[in-house]
């Protein structure tokens, strides 16, 4: 045996350090595990990122709003004259066609007043007939008045030749002259009453400006008692009737409510970010909730030019308005949006002042943001049942 096959006093205790430090010296060399947060982190930032890129492309390719409202051409009805209601012939919220009797007023004091003009006209013309009769008596005094004169005329020369002769004295000839004098003075008299006539009557028959003016007392007269009943202008719905009979309105004075059933759209307020590419005749999504689970198609109509911003003015000069907040909010601009194929497809289930939620495409229906809308919107109109 030699030498080295003998084992080492020291060697045992050697391996059992080895085998000591072994454990040591693996463990050291294990990799530390990685920590997931970091990764979860990421893709959340990522994922916040793409929202906003969307939300950013969306506002601009495909902008949204739940604000929209349904309007339509809503009428006060008044009577055009004053009176006291005897008769209402339609009940709260009814439909009514073009023409149908809404209320009527007490026609009594109008028919009275057709009556008078009635009888002012009548009057007007026997008056026109008694100035014809004048305008002859003054035409004759006329003609009697320039005879006279050219009598005393004729009468007055024969005087004076014969003072130039010596034969009529000087007094006789004053006479005369006095005489002529007189004759052209009634004369005068006479064409003025005669163009006085003439004035009075006017121009002849129905031209006559006191018959015109009768005429038209007349009118006024059927039309005020025409007035006192109201039709409806077109077929609509009449709400808030309040009338009664025995109520007194007064001309002007709104009695019923009329909303136009022959036209109706959609208001939608979009920020004005929103509206870089919006342009009439856009195609548009619309989701009633008064019918949920139902997208209809639309077009946008017309933008608003302007709105209030709400300021006030005293003295002639603006007045300053402070804000405290960090950020002021985005101002709205009304779309108006018009429902495809017109009122033929109005849902009679929706009302006006409803709520609609309403998505322009702006670029057109044929891009991945557009798909985007159109999948939310079919997503928000099934979770419309639920409120």
């Amino acid at each position: 045996m030699t030498h080295s096959d003998h084992p080492h006093p020291d060697q045992p205790e050697t391996q059992a350090v080895v085998a000591a430090e072994t454990p040591e010296t693996g463990a050291a060399a294990e990799t530390p595990a990685s920590n997931p947060a970091g990764k979860i982190a990421l893709v959340v930032i990522l994922l916040l990122l793409v929202l906003v890129v969307i939300y950013a492309l969306s506002d601009r390719m495909a902008p949204a709003s739940s604000r929209g409202i349904v309007s339509a051409h809503v009428v006060q009805i008044a009577a055009r004259v004053p009176g006291e209601v005897t008769n209402v012939a339609v009940a709260d919220d009814a439909v009514v066609e073009a023409g149908d009797v809404l209320f009527e007023l007490d026609p009594r004091p109008f028919e009275l007043a057709l009556a008078q003009a009635e009888a002012n006209l009548a009057t007007t013309t026997q008056n026109i007939s008694a100035s014809s009769a004048s305008l002859v008596a003054a035409q004759a005094s006329v003609t009697q008045a320039r005879t006279s004169l050219e009598t005393t005329r004729d009468q007055a020369d024969r005087t004076f030749r014969l003072e130039e002769r010596g034969i009529a004295s000087t007094a006789q000839a004053d006479t005369a002259r006095a005489q002529v004098a007189d004759a052209e003075a009634r004369l005068a008299t006479a064409e003025a009453n005669l163009e006085s006539a003439r004035q009075q009557l006017g121009s002849d028959g129905a031209d006559n400006p006191a018959i015109l003016a009768a005429q038209a007392q007349l009118e006024r007269a059927q039309y005020d008692l025409a007035s006192t009943t109201v039709h409806a202008p077109h077929l609509g719905v009449v709400t808030n009737v309040t009338l009664a009979p025995g109520q007194f309105v007064g001309a002007g004075s709104p009695a019923l409510t009329f909303i136009d059933s022959d036209a109706a759209w959609v208001t939608v307020d979009l920020r004005e970010n929103q509206l870089q590419n919006v342009a009439p005749g856009d195609p548009v999504g619309l989701l009633f909730d008064a019918i949920p689970g139902r997208i209809f198609d639309g077009h946008v109509q017309s933008i608003a030019w302007g709105i209030n911003p709400g300021r006030n003015v005293q003295g002639g000069l603006v007045v300053n308005q402070p804000s405290n907040r960090w950020f002021e909010p985005a101002r709205q601009i009304p779309v108006r949006i018009e429902l495809a194929g017109g009122m033929e497809n109005w849902p009679d289930a929706v009302r006006v002042g409803g709520k609609v939620h309403a998505v322009v495409y702006a670029s057109g229906t044929g891009n991945p943001i557009a798909w985007i809308a159109a999948g939310l919107q079919r997503i928000r109109s099934i979770t419309t049942y639920l409120h």
